[in-house]
C-alpha cells in the first residue's frame, strides 16, 4: 500500500474512533421544541431616562438571568439577539402567562414614607402640613393601599438596588400563611425609614411605610409598637406580610431579588410546546430516518454493486460524524434540523453518485488500466463538481443562519454541518473503502466495470434534447404564469409567523368535528379566528390574544367537543412578523446573488446567469404550487425554499462542470451539441442522486407528522422541478445567451507528459 492510501486509512480510522467516542460521552442539546418547554423573546424599549442600546439590553439579561434561576427552570437559556432582542428558554414550562409576567415584569421596586391619606386635592387631609404641599418635587401621587384606600407617598427613602435578598417563607408556629424575607446590603437607610415613622403615634398613617412595586403598593405595614422614635428596624433584615398564596409570594421575591429592569420590556415571540409533541417528533423523525436510510443503501447498492455497498457503510458512518459534530459544538437540534439532519443523508448520496459515474467513464475509456486507476481518477474528476455544489449548498445553510429566527436556524445548523460531514464520508472513508477491496473483485460485481443500463441507452439513443429548447423555454414559461395565477387568485397563506398573531395547536383524543370546534372557538368570543383540522390535532389561528384568551379558548373546546390538551402554542408580535417576512424576501434574494455572482466566478457569466434563471423558475412554481394547495408558508417554508435552492444549483454545477470540460475539445461543434452531450453524460447522476433523495423525502412526508409534512412537500416539488429544470431551462438559457454574448469558446488545455508510475495492480497509470 502506498503512503497517500495509508494516510487515508489512518486518517478515516481516527474520525471514525473520535466520532464514535463523542457520540457516546456527550449528549445532543435538544431544542424547546423537542423537549418541551417554553421560548420567550422579548425587545427593549427606550425609556424617558435610559436609550435601549446593547449596553442596556446587556443589563437587562442579568437581571432576567437572576429570575429565571429563581424560578427555579431548570437549564434555562438567556442569550442576547443582536442589540435589543433578548431569547429566553424556559424548559417544562409549560404555561407561559407567569413565566412572561414575571420573567419580563418592570419590577421598578421602592420604599416610601407614607404623609397620609390623600385629599381629594391630592394633598394630605390629617390637618397637617409637612411642608410639600402635597405636589412638590420628590413626592408621589396618591397611590391606593391593599384596601383601596389612597396614600399620599413621601419621596423615594430606598430602592430595590438595596436589596441583596429576598426569599419567601412560611412559619407554622406564627400561623397559616406566607410572607417574604428582605435583606438590605446597609441597614442605615431601612433604619432610618423605619425610626422617622416610630415617631408617629399608633395607628398613625405616617406610622406606615409603603413598598411600592411598579407604582402599586403591594405592602403599607405599621412600625411595631414596639420600636421607638429614631431607634428604627436595625439588622438589615424585615419581612412583608399580607394575604399571599405559595405562588405569590415565591414570584414576589423573584421580582425583588432580581432587581428592576434598566428598560422597559415588550414580549415580541412566544413559542410553547408540550413535551409529548416533542417526543412524537423524534420518534417520527427517527423513523423516516431509518427508512430513508435503507431505502437509500438498498438502491445505491442495487445500482452500484460492492462501491454501492461501501458507499451505504460510508453513508452510516457520515450520520456518526454528524451527530458528533452536533454535541461537540453545542448545537441545538430542533424540529426542522432533524429534518435537515436526515434530508443531509440524501444529499450525502449525491458525493459518491458522482465519483462512480466518474469512474464508469474512466473504466470505459481505458478497461486496460484497471478498476482501482478508473476509481481514483473518478474521485480526481469528480472533485470539482462535489466542490462546488456543497460550497452552494453552504450558502443557502448561512443565510438561514443569518436571517431565520428559532428552530428554522437550527436547521441552517445541521445543515452545514451535514454537508461537510458528507465530504468527509465521501471523499475519505469511501474512498478507503472502495480502495481497499476494488482491487480483489471482478469489474461486474465491482458496479463501475461498465456505464450503466440508463447510459447505455442514452448513448444508443442519443436524442437531441436541446433542438427543441424553444418548447421547453414555452413550458417554463407556461409553469410561470400557472404559479402567478395561482398567487393572484388564491394568494398565499402566510403563517403566523409572518403576519403576527397567535397559533394554538389542540391534541384530541378522539376525532372532532371542524364546524363543531370553529363554533366553540367564536362561542369563546373569537368568531374570526381560523380553525384547522389535522390528524388527531385541532389548530387555531387568531390576531394578538393573551394567554388567558387561549385558556378561556380550551375550556370552551373542552365542553363542547371532548378534552383537548395545548400541545403547541405560538404568539408573534405584529413588528417582529414583518420583519421576519421582510427577511425572508430578502433571503431568497440574497441566496439568487450569492448563486449567480458564485457561478459566474466559478463558470462563465453566462452560465451564472442561465442557472440563477432556472432556480427562478424552480422557486416561482413551489410557490404557486404551495398557492394552489393553501399550505402555509412560515419559516419551515424558508427553510424548504433555500434547500432547494442550494440542491437544485448542485444539478445545474455538475451540468456546467460538464460542459466547461466537453467544451473546449468539441470547439468545432455547435455549443447546443455539447451542452445536449453534458445533459447526456450527467443524467445518470441526476437520475440517481434525486431518486436517492426523493427516499428521503417520502419516508419525511409518510412519518414526519404534520410539521414535517408541509417541508417534505415543498422539497418534493422542488427537487423534481430543479432537476428537470438543469437540463430544459439553463440549457436552453445559456445557448441563447452565448449566442449573443460574443465570447469565444474556452481554449483546451495545454496537454501535461507525466512519468508513467504502476498502481498496487502493476498497472499504468
Amino acid at each position: 500500500m502506498s503512503r497517500a492510501p495509508l494516510w487515508r486509512a489512518v486518517a478515516a480510522l481516527a474520525v471514525i474512533a473520535t466520532s464514535l467516542l463523542l457520540a457516546l460521552t456527550m449528549a445532543p442539546r435538544l431544542g424547546l421544541d423537542l423537549r418541551g418547554g417554553t421560548q420567550l423573546v422579548f425587545e427593549t424599549r427606550d425609556s424617558p431616562t435610559v436609550t435601549a442600546d446593547a449596553d442596556a439590553t446587556d443589563r437587562a439579561l442579568d437581571v432576567l438571568r437572576r429570575r429565571a434561576d429563581a424560578l427555579g427552570v431548570v437549564d434555562p437559556t438567556l442569550v442576547r439577539s443582536g442589540e435589543k432582542r433578548i431569547i429566553v428558554e424556559l424548559p417544562g414550562v409549560l404555561d407561559p402567562r407567569e413565566a412572561a409576567a414575571v420573567i419580563g415584569k418592570t419590577a421598578q421596586l421602592n420604599f416610601h414614607p407614607v404623609l397620609g391619606p390623600a385629599s381629594e386635592d391630592g394633598g394630605t387631609n390629617d390637618g397637617t402640613d409637612d411642608g410639600t404641599d402635597g405636589g412638590t418635587a420628590g413626592d408621589t401621587d396618591a397611590i391606593a393601599d391593599e384596601s383601596g384606600q389612597k396614600l399620599k407617598l413621601g419621596p423615594v427613602a430606598l430602592s430595590g438596588a438595596g436589596v441583596t435578598d429576598a426569599a419567601a417563607r412560611s412559619d407554622p408556629q406564627a400561623g397559616p400563611g406566607w410572607f417574604v424575607t428582605i435583606d438590605f446590603k446597609e441597614p442605615g437607610p431601612w433604619r432610618e425609614l423605619t425610626g422617622k415613622a416610630a415617631c408617629a403615634p399608633v395607628g398613625d398613617h405616617k406610622r406606615r411605610v409603603a413598598i411600592v412595586l411598579d407604582n402599586e403598593i403591594i405592602s403599607s405595614p405599621q412600625v411595631d409598637e414596639s420600636i421607638a422614635c429614631g431607634a428604627g428596624i436595625g439588622g438589615g433584615t424585615t419581612q412583608i406580610t399580607g394575604s399571599f398564596t405559595p405562588q405569590e409570594a415565591q414570584n414576589l421575591a423573584v421580582l425583588i431579588k432580581g432587581g428592576s429592569l434598566p428598560v422597559p420590556l415588550e414580549l415580541v415571540e412566544q413559542r410553547t410546546v408540550g413535551p409529548t409533541l416533542g417526543a412524537d417528533a423524534i420518534a417520527a423523525s427517527a423513523k423516516a430516518g431509518v427508512v430513508g436510510v435503507i431505502l437509500t443503501a438498498l438502491f445505491i447498492g442495487m445500482v452500484y454493486r460492492l462501491v454501492g455497498v461501501l458507499a451505504a457503510v460510508s453513508l452510516a458512518c457520515y450520520g456518526l460524524i454528524s451527530y458528533a459534530g452536533l454535541v461537540t459544538m453545542g448545537a441545538t437540534l430542533t424540529l426542522p434540523g432533524l429534518a435537515g439532519f436526515v434530508l443531509a443523508i440524501g444529499m450525502a448520496v449525491d458525493a459518491n453518485v458522482l465519483v462512480f459515474e466518474r469512474a464508469r467513464e474512466e473504466y470505459g475509456d481505458a478497461p486496460r488500466r484497471g478498476l482501482k486507476a478508473a476509481l481514483e481518477r473518478g474521485f480526481k474528476n469528480a472533485w470539482s463538481a462535489i466542490a462546488d455544489s456543497n460550497i452552494t449548498t453552504l450558502l443557502a445553510a448561512g443565510l438561514l443562519f443569518w436571517l431565520a429566527s428559532g428552530p428554522v436556524k437550527g436547521f441552517g445548523v445541521t445543515l452545514a454541518i451535514g454537508v461537510l460531514a458528507s465530504l468527509v464520508s465521501a471523499m475519505l472513508i469511501s474512498r478507503v473503502l472502495t480502495a481497499a477491496l476494488i482491487g480483489r473483485i471482478g469489474p461486474r460485481a465491482s458496479g463501475i466495470g461498465s456505464i450503466g443500463r440508463v447510459r447505455t441507452w442514452l448513448t444508443r439513443r442519443d436524442p437531441d434534447l436541446m433542438r427543441a429548447r424553444r418548447l421547453w423555454l414555452a413550458v417554463a414559461a407556461g409553469l410561470l404564469v400557472l404559479a402567478g395565477v395561482g398567487l393572484v387568485a388564491r394568494g398565499l397563506n402566510y403563517g403566523v409567523e409572518f403576519t403576527g398573531g397567535r397559533l394554538v395547536e389542540f391534541g384530541t383524543s378522539r376525532p372532532v368535528d371542524v364546524a363543531a370546534a370553529r363554533q366553540a372557538v367564536a362561542d369563546a368570543g373569537f368568531p374570526s379566528a381560523v380553525v384547522q383540522r389535522s390528524d388527531d390535532a385541532l389548530s387555531v389561528r387568531t390576531g394578538q390574544i393573551s394567554a388567558d384568551d387561549v385558556v378561556r379558548m380550551e375550556e370552551a373546546l373542552d365542553r363542547r367537543v371532548g378534552e383537548v390538551a395545548k400541545q403547541r402554542d405560538e404568539l408573534i408580535g405584529p413588528s417582529l412578523g414583518e420583519e421576519l417576512r421582510r427577511n425572508a424576501v430578502i433571503a431568497l434574494a440574497v441566496a439568487l446573488a450569492a448563486q449567480l455572482v458564485y457561478l459566474a466566478f466559478r463558470f462563465r457569466w453566462t452560465f451564472g446567469t442561465a442557472a440563477v434563471a432556472a432556480l427562478f423558475v424552480d422557486a416561482a412554481v413551489v410557490v404557486g404550487a404551495f398557492a394552489w394547495m393553501g399550505k402555509p408558508i412560515d419559516g419551515v417554508f424558508l427553510a424548504a425554499m433555500l434547500t432547494i435552492i442550494g440542491y437544485s444549483v448542485n444539478d445545474k454545477v455538475v451540468l456546467f462542470d460538464r460542459v466547461r470540460e466537453l467544451w473546449p475539445v468539441r470547439r468545432r461543434e455547435p455549443f447546443g451539441r455539447v451542452v445536449n452531450a453534458a445533459i447526456l453524460q450527467t443524467a445518470p447522476r441526476t437520475v440517481n442522486t434525486g431518486l436517492g433523495a426523493l427516499f428521503i423525502l417520502a419516508a419525511l412526508a409518510v412519518f414526519g407528522g404534520d410539521s414535517l409534512r408541509d417541508f417534505a412537500v415543498a422539497l418534493l416539488i422542488g427537487i423534481v422541478v430543479g432537476t428537470l429544470s438543469s437540463s430544459f431551462v439553463a440549457g436552453p438559457v445559456a445557448i441563447a445567451l452565448e449566442r449573443r454574448s460574443g465570447q469565444p469558446p474556452p481554449a483546451p488545455a495545454a496537454p501535461r507528459v507525466r512519468p508513467a508510475r504502476r498502481d498496487d495492480s502493476g498497472a499504468v497509470v
